[in-house]
């Protein structure tokens, strides 16, 4: 989720501490170019882990929209996917990141 804007692992954050401040989920950003890309390069299978992924990569290509490959993994560092690998999710990443672009 995105706690004040920033990606946090939400099975991490205590309910209680979150009183006030801004969080969003999935739900709650307009992330469907991102999950298409994903679906597009074969990066999703279960989906248990793409809720996590989409929200590293939403806050990824926001922040940094021309990231370099050492800066989209360590986006994703910490979620884990025990279907696809990463290979690609990554390339998911990147034609995320080539759609943005056209489409500014």
């Amino acid at each position: 989720m995105l706690l004040d804007g920033k990606p946090v692992n939400s099975c991490q954050v205590l309910a209680g501490s979150v009183d006030g401040a801004d969080v969003k989920t999935v739900k709650g950003i307009d992330a469907e170019w991102i999950v298409q890309a994903l679906a597009d390069a074969g990066g999703v299978q279960c989906g248990f882990c793409t809720p996590g992924f989409v929200i590293s990569i939403y806050y990824l290509l926001k922040t940094m929209p021309d990231a370099d490959e050492e800066s989209i993994k360590k986006a994703l560092d910490g979620n884990l996917c025990r279907c696809t690998g990463y290979v690609k999710i990554l390339e998911g990443v990147r034609i995320a990141m080539e759609r943005m672009k056209k489409n500014v």
